[in-house]
């Protein structure tokens, strides 16, 4: 699919409407993708989500749910925060949920009139997820987004490292079914 692209890069330098936030649920910030994020935006973004109101004690976006912020210091003009599962085998609905960040997070962006969206490997790191299995569903989650809706020009998946970027090609090749 043409709207479709992976790249090896920093998520942080996309000239896009919107980039994803591999957030947690206090949306206070924290390593990885998070934190590269919110160091880049500045302190403007921190506020932003801490304005955002909490659902329960300490969550402001349960897992598999997403919320939007401007982005601040970044070159896009939202970063949309979606809190993806911890991998605990595969038998907690994990796949569900992830699944569930790519959908809310593209739906946000279609609210928002976004037409160009930039995705990190959402779980792929502190929470483990297995990377093949993650790639797979955001490419059908995202492919099956962009035949039903219309307004998103350009996907593009962010991916750290050369052999990330290959897991995704590779789904993206094969147009991913996950189930």
């Amino acid at each position: 699919m043409s709207r479709l692209q992976v790249i090896q890069g920093d998520i942080v330098t996309q000239h896009v409407d919107a980039i994803v936030n591999a957030a947690n649920e206090r949306m206070l910030g924290g390593g990885g993708v998070d934190g590269a994020i919110h160091r880049a935006a500045g302190p403007g973004l921190i506020e932003a989500c801490r304005a955002i109101p909490e659902v329960r004690p300490g969550v402001r976006c349960p897992t598999g749910e997403s919320r939007i912020t401007a982005a601040f210091r970044l070159p896009s003009r939202f970063v949309i925060h979606t809190v993806g599962p911890v991998w605990r085998g595969g038998g907690y609905g994990e796949d569900d949920l992830l699944a569930s960040c790519y959908r809310s997070a593209l739906l946000l962006a279609q609210e928002h009139d976004c037409h160009s969206i930039a995705f990190p490997a959402i779980s792929t790191g502190a929470y483990l997820f297995p990377e093949e299995l993650a790639s797979r569903i955001a490419v059908a989650e995202t492919v099956q987004f962009l035949e039903e809706k219309a307004g998103l020009e350009s996907v593009i998946f962010v991916a750290w490292s050369p052999d990330s970027a290959d897991v995704l090609r590779d789904s993206v090749s094969r147009g991913a079914r996950y189930r």
